[in-house]
């Protein structure tokens, strides 16, 4: 049994893994869903981590899961406990020394023009789920946004980057090459949006699950 440690996303919540955990929990792992202090306008990288490590307490056997901006906090967590593997979900991956401010043109990010946010994130999510997310999203205002990116080099953890094939906030051809760039990694890849853990999420649940058998 492993204990998932689910990041959200910039501007995110716990509410945005609310499907995915009883997927988990029905394969027989523990779930913990930390919510960063993202409203907190004093709050770094040093708080994001210390909300995670304290929500994780003594659980063991970690899989941290980072969506999206939550990859620029996962990492961090490896280099705190010991982690069994990193997840990076639909990733910002980041670098060190980078500012999150800066990644988007670090990375030569290209939005697809002419999509409404439901487009960009939830393509595919059921309707009646796209008009819950707007009542659980929350201001993202804390300082991380323009501090370096604290760590030296990536953790000794191994990692796997997932991304979504139908992902139109990074489309898979974007995630494929920062992945290569920055990780040398080779994504693997599921149907899905942006917000997979929404569209998707049994599907989700059997990725994470079937990573632990390697």
């Amino acid at each position: 049994m492993a204990t998932f440690v689910l990041i959200h996303g910039g501007g995110g919540s716990a509410w945005d893994w609310h499907l995915l955990i009883p997927e988990l929990a029905a394969a027989g792992h523990d779930v913990v869903v930390p919510e960063l202090p993202i409203e907190d306008r004093s709050a770094g990288f040093a708080e994001f981590r210390e909300t995670v490590v304290s929500a994780v307490g003594d659980c063991g056997d970690l899989v941290v899961v980072g969506h999206s901006y939550g990859a620029f906090t996962a990492p961090l967590i490896a280099d705190m406990l010991p982690v069994r593997l990193i997840v990076l979900l639909t990733p910002m991956i980041p670098q060190p020394g980078e500012r999150p401010g800066d990644w988007w043109d670090n990375t030569g990010y290209r939005s697809v023009e002419g999509l409404s946010e439901e487009q960009q994130f939830y393509n595919g999510v059921p309707a009646e789920i796209v008009a819950e997310a707007a009542a659980h999203g929350r201001d993202q205002v804390s300082a991380e946004w323009n501090e370096p990116w604290p760590l030296d080099a990536w953790p000794d953890a191994p990692t796997k980057v997932l991304i979504a094939r139908e992902d139109q906030f990074f489309l898979a051809d974007f995630q494929r090459r920062v992945a290569a760039e920055r990780l040398g990694i080779t994504p693997d890849e599921l149907d899905g949006c942006h917000s997979i853990a929404l569209s998707h999420p049994k599907q989700l649940a059997d990725r994470l699950t079937a990573y632990l058998l390697h």
